[in-house]
């Protein structure tokens, strides 16, 4: 048997279970997990000038633009994460950062979570965190024991700007207008799978399967 290394993609709306979906993926099948999100905001947090320029777009719900994450993740791909497999998390999120993808490394597969938006909108918006841990709360899924406030601590607990209605909604907007060429980009090159759920705990043994009949058919 031969060893391959896998580079892949995974897709979703903001809310749509990624973050869970990804952590079994990197889990089960041991690949290195790159979230772009998680690159941006330790940009951010450093104030750097690609931090700053981010800051601004992330505050009024848009995406941010194509020059600034591109050069990012290039970066880090070229980098960090050459000559290991790897799960892509947030990126590329326009037909132009995907073909700059393109350009550097071969996508063995691209996954896309369909979650309905009514089930997102009543994910994100009944967020709260505790700043100082980062515990985070909702308010239907997993309630504080006491109204507003953290169960550790009993401090006051916040809702993020981009978790407001008013920012979700317009960060959905984006989403879709800027993402739906890219589903198109890869179902065109026959490397898109979409999986349709409401549920995690739904969706990933499907995911599971299918990554489990990939890789064994790319590593013999």
């Amino acid at each position: 048997m031969t060893s391959k290394l896998m580079k892949m993609i995974i897709m979703g709306p903001p809310g749509s279970g990624k973050g869970t979906i990804s952590s079994r993926i990197v889990r089960d099948f041991g690949l290195k997990y790159i979230a772009c999100g998680d690159l941006l905001r330790h940009e951010i947090e450093a104030k750097t000038v690609i931090g700053l320029k981010a800051k601004q777009f992330i505050d009024h719900g848009n995406l941010v633009p194509d020059e600034v994450t591109t050069g990012l993740i290039q970066n880090e791909l070229k980098s960090k994460y050459f000559s290991c497999s790897w799960l892509l998390d947030g990126f590329p999120r326009t037909v132009k950062q995907a073909d700059s993808l393109t350009k550097i490394v071969t996508i063995d597969t691209a996954i896309n979570l369909d979650v309905p938006e009514e089930e997102i909108l009543t994910r994100l918006t009944g967020r709260m965190v505790h700043i100082a841990s980062g515990r985070i709360y909702h308010n239907t899924y997993n309630p504080p024991k006491r109204a507003g406030l953290d169960d550790v601590t009993g401090e006051k607990l916040v809702v993020r700007n981009d978790d407001e209605p008013d920012v979700v909604k317009k960060r959905l907007k984006s989403y879709y207008e800027q993402t739906a060429p890219v589903l198109n980009y890869y179902r065109n090159r026959n490397l898109l799978i979409e999986f349709q759920g409401t549920r995690s705990d739904e969706i990933y043994p499907r995911v599971k399967k299918y990554l489990q009949q990939l890789f064994e058919s790319r590593h013999n």
